[in-house]
């Protein structure tokens, strides 16, 4: 049997009108994202822009066109001669969790709403930043932020592949981070255009209020395993995702070793489901004799034919 990773992407991938040739087209995807407000339909489709970049809007957004591409996917494509683990990173987790059927659309879209305002709210309270790191090595990284640290929080958060890890932390500590990575050799240092810290111990406001709400849903038996980001471990236990998506707010993203961990499970065929295509070179950058294909479009679905 063959062994399919389907990946699902995080904030940062949105554009305005993603979606909408799904939306048209197939009733599958259509009542997916009816499902949502009127005014979270707008912005996914109209925009404006500065609109869907706001985390308020941009996480239920991809949520929705992620999970609005995978319906389409499975009443197209018959999934059943595969074994497949879903994969998301940061916020597309969720929409990998909707994919291996550990909730519902509707529990799925207020459980990412309420993650959205609580991450917005301890952004406020514990301002910061988040820069990339490229092209040098993770122990470099981590002996940069040990040193930051000295001025504030300064972890690495986003292990993402070889040669690219992003940091997170107090401006003044991740301004200092990216001084010193510049000094020491890194390819490139860049503060990036985010609205607060996501990912590091400054999050821990927001993962506390995680673990209530997460409270109030019941999780169902899932169709497959998931492959989780604070542990790059996977699983198909139900009892055992929320702790881990409460952990998830406030520990690093273990991109690079959750798809290390597939390959050596003997996944070799990777599906992007959503919009952009930021997880695709992730994987190229880890292992570029694996099969990489997306769905961000309707014509993209032409590529299943190479399965």
């Amino acid at each position: 049997m063959k062994k399919l990773v389907l990946m699902f992407p995080g904030q940062g991938s949105q554009f305005v009108g993603m979606g909408k040739d799904f939306y048209d087209k197939y009733p599958a995807a259509k009542n997916i994202i009816d499902y949502c407000d009127e005014e979270l339909k707008n912005v996914i489709f109209s925009g404006p822009e500065e609109s869907l970049k706001d985390t308020k809007f941009a996480q239920p957004a991809i949520f929705a066109v992620s999970c609005a591409i995978f319906e389409t996917l499975k009443n197209n494509f018959d999934l059943s001669n595969f074994e497949i683990v879903t994969a998301g990173h940061s916020l597309g987790e969720y929409s990998a969790l909707y994919a291996a059927g550990f909730f519902n659309f509707e529990d799925g879209l207020k459980i990412v709403k309420a993650r959205g305002g609580f991450i917005g709210q301890a952004s406020k309270q514990n301002p910061g930043a988040m820069a990339a790191i490229i092209g040098m090595a993770k122990e470099a990284v981590i002996d940069v932020c040990k040193q930051a640290s000295a001025e504030g929080v300064c972890e690495p958060v986003n292990f993402n592949s070889p040669g690219q890890i992003v940091i997170s932390g107090v401006n003044v500590a991740v301004a200092k981070a990216v001084e010193l990575a510049q000094a020491g050799g890194a390819k490139r240092a860049i503060m990036l255009n985010v609205s607060g810290p996501f990912h590091s111990s400054l999050m821990k406001p927001a993962a506390e209020q995680m673990k209530t709400e997460l409270e109030k849903y019941n999780f169902l038996q899932p169709n497959y395993s998931v492959i989780t980001n604070c542990d790059a471990q996977i699983t198909k236990d139900n009892s055992l995702i929320k702790d881990k998506l409460v952990k998830q707010v406030a520990s690093p993203v273990l991109w690079d070793s959750s798809i290390t961990n597939l390959i050596n499970n003997g996944f070799d065929t990777f599906v992007e489901i959503g919009p952009g295509r930021v997880l695709s070179g992730l994987v190229k950058r880890i292992d570029k004799t694996k099969t990489i294909l997306n769905i961000e479009k309707v014509e993209d679905l032409e590529i299943l034919e190479f399965l």
